[in-house]
């Protein structure tokens, strides 16, 4: 028998739509009761929706920061999991935000996501308080709001699961992974009074065609260039599943960052790297035109192991 634990939809396939919820849970046992009661349901309630749809796609990931995990389950814990590490250099700001819940709803048509969105959170009720609420939309041809391709680096095949999918390294949580959430918004107007060249600069790619630019003449402060890593010779590779959302009318728009790794180090490295600066303050460009205005850690337990958190109380090994 296949004993393996299965990962909740961390790699489902692309879709059109998202919501993604960030949300605290309030004081009070009761409420945290509901909280894991939701657990043992999720999958049930994804099975519910997305058979109005079968084609649609529906998933939902779900997550839990730090503060939450040690109040909703106690021990044992990731080993991981801790708040979100901010970096701030110049007036370039990784901030973290106040989020215990994080529910990452994707489906081929929104109203696929904003069925399930409503089912989840008429059973978490006042159990929680929504701080952040984002809708994401697919961008032309997999397009970020500043018009470049997004995710072209993603793993692919057998190394979606090598990449994002905790194994042996931390037993008790195999099968779970970590995301990092955050929203930035952009300065369109300025972003478009440059050149497509010098945006190209900037993002490390070309625009139109999603080239990588040689190294000849890719600045070490490129976005593609700081965010990439190695180790042992290998490139570590997180899972992109960003969104573009925005509201033309009020003048706002944005990308929705959430990444998947089997550690948060890699995300965390990048964010340095791109803040900070590798080295200090060869920092990427892409900033001055974008600002994280939230911050989010959160561990994704397997399926098997989020429908168990129904039952379990916070201090026990189960």
């Amino acid at each position: 028998m296949n004993n393996t634990p299965i990962p909740q939809a961390v790699y489902s396939p692309i879709t059109r739509s998202a919501i993604f919820i960030v949300a605290t849970v309030s004081d009070g046992d009761a409420h945290a009761d509901t909280v894991r009661s939701l657990c043992g349901d999720i999958a049930g309630l994804v099975r519910s929706v997305g058979k109005r749809v079968p084609a649609g796609n529906l998933s939902c990931v779900c997550g839990f920061a730090s503060d939450a995990w040690s109040r909703l389950f106690g021990n044992p814990r990731p080993a991981s999991l801790h708040p979100f590490r901010e970096f701030e250099a110049g007036n370039r700001r990784a901030m973290a935000t106040p989020g215990d819940l994080l529910l990452h709803i994707r489906a081929d048509q929104m109203d696929l996501c904003f069925e399930l969105a409503m089912q989840l959170m008429r059973r978490l009720g006042d159990a929680v308080t929504v701080v952040d609420e984002v809708q994401g939309f697919r961008y032309f041809d997999m397009r970020s709001m500043v018009g470049f391709v997004d995710g072209t680096e993603n793993p692919e095949g057998d190394d979606k699961a090598r990449f994002t999918i905790i194994g042996d390294e931390d037993a008790a949580f195999a099968g779970g992974s970590y995301v990092l959430v955050q929203k930035y918004l952009h300065n369109m107007d300025a972003w478009n009074d440059l050149t497509v060249e010098a945006q190209e600069r900037i993002i490390g790619r070309t625009k139109l065609d999603d080239i990588e630019l040689d190294d000849a003449v890719k600045p070490s402060c490129s976005h593609s260039t700081l965010t990439t890593l190695e180790e042992d010779g290998e490139e570590v590779k997180i899972l992109r599943d960003n969104m573009p959302f925005g509201q033309p009318g009020k003048g706002e728009f944005g990308t929705y960052f959430i990444g998947y790794a089997r550690s948060p180090a890699p995300i965390e490295q990048m964010l340095e790297n791109m803040v900070v600066g590798k080295p200090p303050g060869n920092y990427d460009r892409l900033l001055d035109f974008s600002q994280a205005v939230t911050g989010g850690l959160f561990f994704v337990p397997s399926a098997d192991l989020l429908e168990a958190l129904s039952e379990r109380e916070p201090g026990t090994a189960g």
